[in-house]
């Protein structure tokens, strides 16, 4: 839960909510869409699939949870929220959500599996959930991050996050849409 500032976004650029397909930067067609919105017939079961495979290297701040029985507990809670997921073709490759806390503020978390990583799909999946949530009534939303992880923190400076408050092992970044 984060009490702190919201800065205002400032959109440098258009945003889309979902559906959103784009080729990635290694060529690969890939197409976001809303959770229950997808090219599947079991959602949840992809989403199962894409974190049984995820490398445990990858996981950060103890998610994804490794076990199934914890993946899929997990999921039900995280799915409440607002929920955006790349695939390709049938496979999920990545999930961004933005879950409500007890002050109506949204905590954002993203995945993407690693074989999918450093092509561009991270940036087009945060854009898309900004925008699909702004387009539900989201106003704020936060998230943390751990201090190593730069890829992560470039990519959310990049989307308009700034750090709002630094602890021990993460940062916290805000923004007000």
């Amino acid at each position: 839960m984060y009490t702190g500032r919201f800065p205002r976004l400032t959109l440098g650029r258009s945003r889309h909510a979902p559906p959103v397909d784009f080729e990635d930067d290694e060529g690969r067609a890939i197409a976001l869409r809303t959770f229950g919105n997808d090219p599947v017939d079991d959602e949840r079961e992809a989403l199962v699939d894409m974190y049984l495979a995820f490398d445990p290297a990858e996981r950060s701040l103890g998610v994804p949870p490794i076990r199934e029985s914890r993946i899929r507990t997990w999921q039900g809670r995280i799915l409440d929220g607002y929920c955006v997921l790349a695939w390709d073709d049938e496979r999920a490759i990545g999930q961004a959500v933005l879950v409500e806390d007890e002050h109506t503020n949204h905590e954002l978390a993203v995945f993407i599996h690693q074989d999918y990583h450093h092509a561009g799909i991270g940036t087009h999946l945060v854009e898309a959930l900004l925008a699909y949530g702004k387009d539900q009534g989201v106003d704020n939303v936060w998230l943390l991050v751990e201090h190593e992880n730069e890829p992560a923190r470039q990519l959310y400076d990049d989307v308009g996050f700034t750090v709002t408050d630094d602890e021990d092992h993460a940062v916290v970044m805000a923004l007000s849409l």
